[in-house]
């Protein structure tokens, strides 16, 4: 009560904040006639005086975000004059301040069709004056082209270049994308090259350059829905695919609730202790949870969520003998991901379809740990404020929510709630039959493939011409998406798939009542209700929303239908009667906010795992960073590894500080530092006290290390060691890291032993991680001291010069332009010509297949004639 009197006399802190924002339109505005009498010339040569001032400024130490702020409304005045004359579009007042919200690395809330992608154009110019690269983030690549391609000519005005990063690109076209002042793309895109740009042996091979600042379009979307996925390169584990066939059966025998439980709110599968006793007759073994048959268990597990929590058309679909991940809150297939923990293979199992081998991680980042990385983040979107909370919580993102343009016009009614799915559904036909025959847009929100299909074989039967847009359809979502708005169009689509796109109408639909968004059951989470309500409504537009729900929708099913139901039994609603009530809407949203809750609170659990994760993962890319930067000092790191290295021989020897020389083991000393060093060392130089036998090992490995590579050049030298000591710590990193995934995996069960399973994994994986480090430093060392050196002939400088003019050659412009080979020529160096000619023959093959192989697709045949699929063969993820 005393919150809602204070909210009228001063207003909500977000009304607070917009006073602020509009304050400062106004100041835009007065610039407007400046910069309308300017030419385009005089336009451009101003925004270069800016620069060339905020550039200035920040290189005599003025703070950059302060900086660019003195100039925000010069700079965002001359931009929406631009836009004018290049786009012939005017920002709108409430666009300037979702340009500042961006601007401040805030969350800008506005409405679907209120023109989020010109908004980013204002933060967009003037953030890229700085010259670090401007990275705006969209949900699939069609927008991230279509977005670049249409805004890139108003940063093209301003002298600004614009790079686009899609599936599929070469690495040069990324890195070039990467350059440039602006780059649009998907999150899985940047997130992705920035994983492969730690595995790269080489620095001029990174693509990207660093993480100034990122705009997030549908923000909700990619921070919240799919952050719930993590980024994973993997490649092939190894393991037996018996095992899933095996559990798939032995799950197929058991009966619900007889051998086991479902719990549908946690989405969990529970045998009960009939169960295990019949799986373990089925499996034919005495005992379920020993050890050696853990991994039966598990898979056991994973096979009964496939088969009873998980649904094909809903969770998932199966395409061509593949299994496809169906996202839960866009309706689009999730490209290139794949279930964990053996889940994937166990639905592989289920369905008869070819079972991939088990992947191990070679790198992986969660959404959340990747876009912190940014100095500054901000995002846009039209529904965020359901989740300001965890926005604040896990990215420090406060939302701002802006008014319309124009009013809303849209009429929200309340919900209808039937007994069955059935009724619902025949009131949806109904519904449809009866606006199409007047001719008004219907556009109806389903929660899976399934139910589109179903409702769309009713509709046919109406004879209702109608267009579906699904997880098997999404190729051409944008297209059918932007068509939702004509005349007696019906479109059926899953969830929000085409989200992105508006949906015009003309007047003739402006006079019927413009779109009317039908949805055909309520989202575990309002945001997404939201999304869907929000196509209609467009500026000002005209629309109807309304939802059509039954007693057997997941949510009143699992949720909260109790009192719903009781309310219907009381009124005594009959087959095919609905009631309709604004309490009825309440106690949906109420059951919704606790959902919502659940799933927040899951995130940030997983959260707290990974960013155990994300501290090791900083630690071994910055170490990885400093081995491919040529200006960092190898050999003073070298010096420091040397000593933890002989500690760790004299360690395995058993060779303590207060050892008496006397008591040490000699032979064993010798062994292991002929293993390690390929060294022998005799038992009168290891007869020392242990300082004096310390430094005498130490010194001689050194000196055997440099007798090794004294003719070897000092350049090359460097990339030996740096090379090597790159090869071992990606390796340990994998094995860490599938360590950790294993670690993961029965971390929980600690719980049952009164422990806090989040401490035990931190207190195990810094063990593991300490480990890793010793690994890296003793492996590299241990390799490089064995390293045999063998040096390549002296070539004759006439010669040397002869195969430089050969470098980049065709081979057979090289035998066609080849002089005669003289007679007084020795065949040492003709044979070395050859072999540079052989060499230049298998480079120029190898290019040849690479631009081969890039055109042919994952699932299409191998073009090596192998008989597998491409991704199963040639295109196969490299060890390395």
């Amino acid at each position: 009560m005393v919150k809602n009197i204070v909210r009228k006399i001063f207003g909500t802190k977000n009304d607070r904040e917009l006073k602020k924002y509009f304050a400062r339109v106004k100041k835009i505005n007065e610039l407007e006639p400046k910069y309308e009498k300017m030419s385009d010339e005089e336009i451009k040569k101003e925004f270069n005086n800016i620069k060339e001032k905020v550039l200035e400024e920040i290189k005599n130490g003025a703070d950059e975000q302060e900086t660019l702020n003195k100039y925000l409304y010069d700079v965002f005045a001359m931009t929406r004059e631009a836009s004018k004359r290049v786009l012939g579009m005017r920002h709108y007042d409430v666009q300037l301040v979702g340009g500042m919200v961006l601007h401040e690395g805030k969350i800008a809330e506005m409405k679907t069709g209120e023109g989020k992608t010109l908004v980013a154009t204002l933060p967009v110019v003037l953030n890229a004056i700085l010259g670090k690269g401007v990275h705006v983030v969209t949900v699939n690549d069609y927008l991230a082209q279509r977005d670049a391609s249409e805004m890139g000519k108003l940063y093209e005005f301003f002298g600004l270049s614009t790079g686009v990063v899609v599936s599929g690109m070469e690495e040069y076209e990324r890195k070039k994308a990467y350059e440039c002042d602006v780059t649009y793309g998907t999150n899985s895109e940047f997130g992705f090259d920035y994983l492969r740009d730690n595995m790269v042996f080489d620095i001029n091979d990174k693509v990207q350059r660093g993480h100034y600042y990122a705009i997030v379009d549908e923000v909700d979307s990619i921070l919240i829905d799919e952050a719930r996925t993590p980024l994973i390169i993997s490649g092939p584990a190894n393991k037996t695919v018996e095992n899933y066939i095996k559990a798939d059966k032995v799950a197929k025998q058991l009966e619900v609730d007889k051998h086991f439980t479902i719990d549908e709110k946690d989405r969990v599968v529970l045998l009960t202790e009939e169960g295990i006793k019949k799986a373990e007759e089925l499996f034919g073994v005495e005992n379920l949870y020993t050890p050696e048959n853990a991994i039966l268990a598990h898979h056991l597990d994973q096979a009964l969520k496939a088969n009873y929590l998980f649904k094909e058309g809903k969770d998932y679909i199966v395409r061509k003998g593949e299994i496809l991940i169906v996202d839960e809150f866009t309706g689009r297939i999730a490209e290139g991901r794949r279930f964990s923990e053996g889940l994937h293979q166990a639905l592989e199992a289920k369905e008869g379809v070819e079972i991939q081998e088990e992947s191990q991680t070679f790198a992986d980042i969660t959404y959340q740990n990747y876009f912190r990385m940014y100095e500054k983040l901000a995002g846009m979107t039209g529904t965020a404020q359901t989740e300001a909370t965890e926005f604040l919580e896990i990215y420090g993102l406060e939302v701002i929510s802006i008014p319309t343009n124009k009013p809303i016009a849209r009429k929200d009614l309340n919900d209808v709630v039937y007994k069955t799915e059935e009724e619902k559904f025949e009131a949806v036909v109904k519904k449809v039959k009866e606006l199409h025959k007047k001719g008004q847009p219907v556009l109806i929100g389903t929660t899976s493939v399934q139910k589109s299909e179903y409702l769309s074989r009713l509709l046919k039967k109406e004879k209702i011409p109608h267009t579906v847009l699904n997880a098997k359809h999404h190729e051409k979502e944008a297209e059918i998406i932007a068509k939702a708005g004509q005349k007696g169009a019906v479109t059926v689509a899953t969830n929000m798939a085409g989200r992105g796109v508006d949906i015009k109408i003309d007047d003739e639909v402006r006079k019927l009542g413009g779109l009317y968004i039908i949805g055909t059951e309520r989202h575990e989470s309002r945001r997404i209700d939201n999304q869907l309500r929000g196509r209609a409504g467009r500026q000002g537009d005209p629309g109807v929303s309304q939802f059509y729900l039954s007693l057997e929708d997941d949510l009143l099913r699992i949720f909260g239908s109790d009192r719903i139901k009781h309310i219907m039994d009381r009124l005594g609603i009959e087959r095919g009667e609905h009631i309709d009530s604004k309490i009825v809407t309440r106690a949906i949203e109420k059951a919704q906010k606790k959902v919502e809750t659940m799933h927040f609170e899951a995130r940030k659990h997983i959260l707290k795992y990974d960013d155990v994760a994300n501290e090791q993962r900083k630690v071994i890319y910055k170490f990885r960073d400093q081995l491919l930067d040529k200006n960092f000092d190898i050999y003073s790191k070298l010096e420091e590894m040397r000593e933890e290295f002989v500690n760790y021989i004299l360690q395995i020897s058993e060779v303590y500080e207060h050892t008496p020389k006397e008591d040490i083991d000699k032979e064993k000393l010798k062994a292991h530092l002929k293993e390690y060093t390929g060294i022998d060392f005799s038992d009168e130089e290891l007869d020392k006290d242990y300082d004096e036998l310390k430094k005498y090992i130490i010194e001689k490995i050194k000196k055997e290390f440099e007798e090794k590579f004294k003719d070897v050049d000092s350049e090359e030298k460097e990339r030996i060691i740096r090379q090597i000591m790159l090869q071992v710590l990606d390796e340990a990193w994998r094995e860490h890291l599938y360590t950790m995934d294993v670690l993961k995996t029965g971390i929980g069960l600690r719980g049952y032993n009164q422990k806090d399973p989040l401490v035990e994994y931190k207190k195990e994986s810094f063990e593991l991680f300490t480990d890793l480090i010793r690994r890296v430093k003793v492996d590299s060392l241990k390799i490089l001291h064995n390293l045999q050196i063998e040096l390549q002939p002296e070539i004759d400088p006439e010669i040397a010069e002869f195969m430089k003019s050969l470098e980049g050659k065709d081979v057979l412009e090289i035998l066609n332009s080849a002089p005669s080979i003289p007679e007084d020529i020795e065949q040492k160096d003709v044979d070395t010509i050859m072999k540079e000619l052989e060499a230049q023959t298998e480079l120029l093959k190898k290019e040849f297949e690479a631009k081969q192989r890039k055109k042919v697709k994952r699932n299409e045949p191998c073009p090596c004639g192998s008989g597998k699929k491409f991704k199963d063969c040639c295109g196969k993820s490299p060890k390395f």
